[in-house]
């Protein structure tokens, strides 16, 4: 790797944003192309659990992101009567004067990268990204959407589950798959008694609601949707609040409260899984590029910002470049792949209706898992 070239991000969400913040703190010099032509940032809020408050910690964003959210500890459980099961407290993993968790908007979250990102000096372009890559010794020739042409010591695709870099690199070997399930999210005015994120089990689904400031608040809901999503955007209020008929307690009270189809944020939940090393050469992926998962830990932007940090890590070391993705990949597959296949095995436990899973302890074990150091 020559390290006096920049380096190339393609894609500007979390990961992206994330991997430019740590690379230049690392001192690299980094450019970012993001395809969509202007900051419209899609989704409702974020939870942010007790490893990424450590690692927002660690990329020098902290104090920022904790004035941007909304911060809390204890994680509880409920039936879909709204009666709490258990109720587990989070732990401190940035230090004792900090939250376990965050809850946070998107468009806020993402606020708080962009400014870390360009403060820093990253240089981010709208409206492009790669249309072909030519690897030679010195570097990767790029040439961009737009026509311009430059080279760089590796490119880093964090261009999402759908990614062209993937693409570059497996061909078609590894797409999304559609799991059979929808999440849905809409923003309510928070209730005082949301405190602290709250996830509800019912009989083929999951709701939960999430404080995300003083005022705000937002629930999601999973749903089986069959061998293909049966989502109607001119109903998408009526299929969330059918979705919702089988809960009780608070999710029930809210149901009424989903009038605005505009508001409504669905999407059917799809997987992507790289099982051999993400990288080739001078290219390597990152986040859902790599790994996209359902949000049933709550881990899935979780695991891309630890990407983003370890891979900064790594590349400011010793080696070779191939040596130091060798050991970005020694750090990162393991611990993705069981978020991965955990997320996967509760939603596939949801459709099924299993009531003996156990999902306390699936929840309990991934705390401990993520507590550890990367």
């Amino acid at each position: 790797m020559n390290d006096e070239k920049p380096v190339l991000i393609v894609g500007g969400g979390i990961a992206g944003l994330c991997a430019a913040i740590a690379l230049c703190r690392q001192g690299f010099e980094v450019e970012l192309v993001e395809i969509r032509p202007t900051w419209n940032i899609p989704g409702v809020g974020i939870i942010q659990q007790s490893n990424v408050v450590r690692e927002m910690a660690r990329l020098g964003v902290l104090d920022a992101y904790l004035r941007a959210g909304f911060a809390f500890d204890d994680v509880a459980l409920y039936d879909e009567r709204g009666v709490q099961t258990v109720r587990m407290p989070g732990r401190r993993l940035a230090g004792p004067d900090y939250p376990a968790n965050i809850g946070i908007s998107r468009q806020a979250l993402h606020r708080v990268l962009y400014e870390a990102a360009t403060g820093l000096g990253a240089r981010i372009r709208l409206g492009a990204t790669v249309a072909e890559c030519d690897e030679r010794d010195d570097g990767v020739n790029v040439h961009f959407t737009d026509g311009i042409r430059a080279n760089y010591a590796l490119v880093i695709g964090a261009d999402g589950i759908y990614s062209k870099i993937r693409g570059l690199l497996f061909q078609d070997r590894y797409q999304p798959v559609y799991t059979g399930q929808a999440v849905w999210r809409y923003n309510f005015p928070r209730r005082a008694e949301i405190d602290h994120l709250a996830v509800f089990s019912g009989p083929r689904g999951n709701a939960g609601l999430v404080p995300i400031s003083e005022d705000l608040m937002y629930l999601f809901l999973t749903s089986c949707e069959g061998p293909g999503p049966h989502i109607d955007k001119s109903r998408l209020t009526v299929q969330m609040r059918d979705h919702l008929g089988e809960f009780g307690g608070v999710v029930g009270e809210l149901a009424d409260q989903i009038t605005d189809n505009s508001k409504v944020v669905c999407r059917p939940l799809e997987t992507v899984f790289v099982d051999e090393n993400w990288f080739r050469g001078r290219l390597v992926l990152i986040g859902d590029a790599a790994h996209a998962t359902t949000p049933h830990l709550g881990q899935g932007a979780g695991m891309a910002i630890e990407d983003a940090i370890v891979l900064s890590e790594e590349l400011a070391g010793d080696g070779s470049l191939n040596t130091r993705l060798e050991r970005f990949m020694a750090r990162r597959f393991e611990r993705c792949r069981f978020i991965s296949e955990g997320s996967v095995l509760a939603g596939e436990r949801e459709m099924a209706g299993d009531r003996s899973f156990d999902r306390a302890a699936l929840t309990t074990r991934m705390q401990l898992v993520t507590a550890q150091p990367i």
